[in-house]
């Protein structure tokens, strides 16, 4: 094939960046790649077009290279392009040296000799310090090799463990911003080194400082051995490396490095002091005492990052380094930052946060129970009470704070915590005048919060129960943010009775209010709470009964409450059933079911409430429990007995009702030969208004009309199967499709399947959205002549792309010389040289003795739209559904034959090529 084939690459890189699957499911990542590698390698592509080349590789390298070998290969290609491009392209030899380093690191080919290569050059280029001739395109390199080293030593500890002199070094002499690069990059390289000698033993001062001073290769066996990370978060498991003497060397190391820290920018100032914490934090010859000198700035600042760093310094070392005067004032300094007007909401919640988890010198207790520090008293925490003018998050962190703070405080006098109560208090009346759904959702939570500290509290518990059933009682909405509350509280706070006292209150409330003024709308609120009050076993349900017999007797509930408000009552009816004092409610629970049965308008709530009423009349309260808690997915062991006579369980019962598996594949489907893909929908001789071109694409292709095609399969069976599978019953086959190119495939039903008789024709209706070949996983389930069902798994059904090809679709009435003037304005169109989906390509292939007509007439005939014998040429013409067409010219030459391709969609030469090579 001999062509260039149109890429429209701000098409499909976006595409494949935001599917890879759906992308590959049309092509390969092989040809895909080898699409990408050749447009890099082009010399007529512009940088800023390589450089967008390049995201596929940075984004999802193990999707283009899934193997070490076509990594290696990959990043042998990537780098001698690199060497290749222009030095004035510098920001794509940049992004060039990152795509190498994802690919080697994301492929497991680091221990490679293109590792190598690579590395030896990208270390080379972070020395040639002196080189200030290209300016700004160096300095950039310089930068990025950085970064990639940098990266390579994050997921390889010690690769840089002997190059520390040489980093050393670079760090003194460079005085332009890349010194805070080469900073980094020694920091990171020893870090790891130190934590390498650490899990060895018996570690000398010598070879301490012969790592320090190191300037050998690189330590490839990094690659092969995997290193102990220093966990961030658990410090106290850090290994420690012991030495005889004071070490000097390293001492004078990190001193210098804290020195200059304030040179870098705040990010990398926070990764230098977690990197430097660790070193001082595995090395005993060193003091965390070097560290004072930086608290008062780190105290000071107000960047996030070096508060984290600060914290994590404060955690490993505590009293080592932290004296309680610096504790008092990191936290005035944490109190001012989390109500500073000019602090972001996020910041704030942070900075609150901060202190409700301040690792302080002297914990409380070391069960992992929630405590604040002891220098958090509420004189200090005063500033912080929450009001109603703050935003949500802030005033439940603030309260959640506080009540922590007051808790432990223990004030005789309940003023703290009557503040937070009248707080709360205020929030109940911002709901009750009906505030939005947020202040709703606020409120609710900060009465979760007050709870989880002070449900013991009586005075205050008390009261909070009576103004939320007067919330209810004027807003009976508000059902669902109760039941919620109730819920979580007895989920977190076992001990407590809160709940139940406020369910018995929420009953008291609903049964007592007077039914003319009750709606349908209320009642449906009202049943949400009293099926939750009727799953507690310590409330009685005798007055929700009662309350429900009269709503129904009084009301038109029956005639106009529906299936949904008839379940609501059935609930409240079934937890009765399983009620510990059901005896004591039997006349009215029976009383209840009965009006159900006779009255109710939904068959379906009769049918439920009788057979309620024949359980609580034939079954004892042991039995009830046992029948109605096993839920449809509860499995039961083989020696449990059933607690019913109503139907004794038998193993011929449980064999009927479950789906077998067979064992081994006993059907399959087979294409119906000679018949050809059908075409579905295509309009009729009478809604033809005329046979041109014009009317073609603006009737027949444009409503897209012809979208389905019918493929026919034999259903039979796999060779010499079991006996008991010769005759199957009530098939029902299912196909899940492997890509999305296609509609959803329905089910398709079959009566019966006997061996012995004439195999029955399956109809299989496909709807492409792309005219791509694919395949599906076919299973099905079947009844056997002893009443059992299987299931079983079918070999994948194959759609090669033939099989997608249908005649144009016409009516009868179109001439021969219509069709071929149509063949020839879509041939026109689709050869002109735009940047849309059309595309032309030329196939040659030999034919070896043979008549070009026999080919035609064996592969083509269907499709033939004319033909020329004084010009031995064919004019072929297939339609592609939903809407893609075909159209091949095939001309005998002296030496070979010839096909001429155009097609409206470029993405299908690949399978075109493919098909000819078969049918050639």
């Amino acid at each position: 094939m001999a062509n260039v084939i149109p890429v429209s690459w701000p098409r499909r890189i976006p595409a494949f960046l935001l599917s890879p699957s759906q992308f590959l499911s049309s092509t390969t990542s092989e040809s895909f790649l080898e699409e990408l590698l050749h447009e890099l390698r082009d010399d007529r592509t512009n940088e800023s077009t390589k450089i967008f080349l390049l995201s596929p590789l940075l984004e999802y390298p193990t999707v283009l290279c899934p193997t070490p070998a076509a990594a290696e290969e990959t990043a042998l290609e990537l780098l001698a392009i690199f060497n290749q491009v222009p030095h004035k392209s510098f920001h794509f030899k940049d992004q060039l040296m990152v795509a190498i380093t994802s690919v080697l690191l994301c492929t497991s080919c680091m221990n490679s000799e293109v590792a190598r290569s690579f590395l030896d050059m990208v270390f080379q280029m972070i020395q040639d310090t002196n080189d200030h001739k290209n300016g700004q395109q160096f300095f950039s390199a310089r930068l990025i090799a950085c970064d990639c080293l940098r990266e390579i030593e994050t997921c390889f500890p010690g690769f840089l463990s002997q190059k520390l002199e040489t980093l050393s070094l670079l760090k003194q002499q460079e005085t332009t911003p890349l010194h805070q690069e080469y900073s980094l990059l020694y920091t990171l390289g020893l870090k790891n080194a130190i934590h390498h000698l650490s899990l060895q033993k018996g570690v000398t001062d010598a070879e301490l400082k012969r790592t320090i001073s190191g300037n050998d290769a690189f330590v490839w066996n990094a690659f092969e051995t995997v290193l102990a990370r220093l966990p961030v978060n658990l410090m106290e498991n850090i290994p420690v490396l012991q030495t005889s003497t004071d070490n000097k060397e390293l001492k004078s190391v990190v001193s210098l490095l804290l020195e200059e820290s304030y040179l870098l920018t705040p990010v990398s100032q926070a990764f230098l002091l977690r990197e430097l914490i660790e070193i001082v934090a595995m090395m005993q010859a060193l003091s965390p005492a070097m560290f004072k000198s930086q608290l008062l700035r780190l105290f000071g600042t107000k960047e996030i990052t070096l508060l984290h760093a600060t914290l994590l310094m404060k955690s490993t070392f505590t009293d080592s380094l932290f004296t309680t005067e610096d504790e008092i004032f990191f936290l005035k300094r944490l109190v001012g930052m989390a109500q500073h007007p000019l602090v972001n909401i996020q910041q704030k919640l942070f900075y609150v946060d901060c202190i409700l988890n301040f690792p302080e010198n002297r914990p409380i207790s070391g069960n992992g129970e929630e405590s604040l520090p002891v220098l958090v008293t509420p004189q200090l925490a005063a500033s912080l009470l929450p009001t109603v003018f703050n935003d949500s998050k802030t005033m439940l962190s603030r309260l959640r704070l506080l009540s922590l703070v007051y808790m432990e405080a223990d004030e005789s006098d309940d003023k703290g915590v009557g503040y937070l109560f009248r707080h709360l208090m205020t929030l109940y009346k911002v709901v009750d005048n009906n505030s939005k759904r947020e202040m709703t959702v606020t409120y609710f939570r900060a009465t979760f919060i007050f709870l989880s500290y002070f449900y013991h509290n009586l005075k205050f518990i008390d009261n909070l129960t009576n103004n939320i059933c007067e919330l209810y009682s004027r807003h009976f909405y508000l059902a669902p943010n109760l039941i919620n509350l109730i819920d979580k509280i007895q989920e977190c706070l076992e001990e407590s009775g809160w709940p139940i006292q406020l369910l018995k209150a929420l009953q008291r409330l609903i049964v007592e209010l007077p039914l003319p003024l009750m709606t349908l709308t209320n009642l449906k609120w009202h049943l949400k709470i009293l099926s939750r009050v009727s799953r507690e076993s310590q409330i009685p349900p005798r007055a929700s009964l009662c309350f429900l017999l009269s709503v129904l007797i009084n009301s038109s509930l029956c005639k106009t409450g529906g299936w949904k408000m008839g379940n609501a009552v059935l609930i409240v009816c079934c937890n009765s059933l399983q009620h510990p004092s059901l005896h004591q409610v039997f006349s009215e629970l029976a009383d209840l079911l009965q009006y159900l049965m006779y009255n109710y308008e939904d068959t379906d709530i009769q049918d439920h409430a009788r057979f309620y009423y024949t359980l609580l009349n034939n079954l004892s309260q042991e039995k009830l429990s046992g029948v109605l808690a096993r839920g449809p997915d509860v499995e039961r062991s083989a020696k449990t007995c059933s607690l019913s006579s109503i139907m004794p369980e038998t193993d011929g019962l449980s064999n009927s009702l479950t789906v077998h598996q067979t064992k081994n594949r006993i059907l399959k489907l087979t294409r119906v030969q000679n018949i050809r893909t059908q075409k579905v929908m295509q309009k009729t001789k009478s809604e033809s208004h005329g046979d041109c071109p014009t009317t073609y694409e603006g009737e027949y292709v444009s409503t897209g009309l012809v979208s389905k095609m019918i493929l026919e399969y034999h259903l039979i069976h796999v060779g010499d199967v079991n006996a008991l599978y010769d005759k199957l019953f009530s098939i029902c086959l299912h196909f899940d499709l492997t890509d999305s190119c296609y509609e959803k495939v329905s089910d398709i039903n079959i009566p019966c399947l006997f061996k012995s008789r004439k195999p029955p024709v399956v109809r299989l209706a496909l709807q492409p959205r792309q005219p791509y070949p694919t395949h599906l996983h076919v299973c099905a389930v079947f009844s056997t002549d002893d009443g059992m069902s299987w299931y079983t798994q079918l070999d994948d059904l194959l759609v090669p792309f033939s099989d997608l090809f249908v005649p144009l679709p016409v009516p009868v009435n179109w001439t021969q010389e219509s069709q071929e003037q149509l063949f020839d304005h879509l041939w026109n169109s689709m050869c002109q040289d735009d940047f849309s989906q059309k595309a032309s390509s030329l196939f040659c292939f030999d034919l070896g003795g043979r008549q070009i007509s026999d080919l035609v007439e064996e592969n083509f005939n269907p499709y033939l739209i004319s033909k020329q014998p004084d010009k031995k040429c064919y004019k072929v013409l297939f339609y592609l559904p939903p809407q893609y067409h075909l159209l091949l010219k095939i001309v005998n030459t002296e030496d070979a034959g010839q096909v001429h391709i155009a097609t409206d969609n470029w993405e299908l030469l690949p399978f075109i090529n493919d098909y000819l090579k078969t049918v050639t």
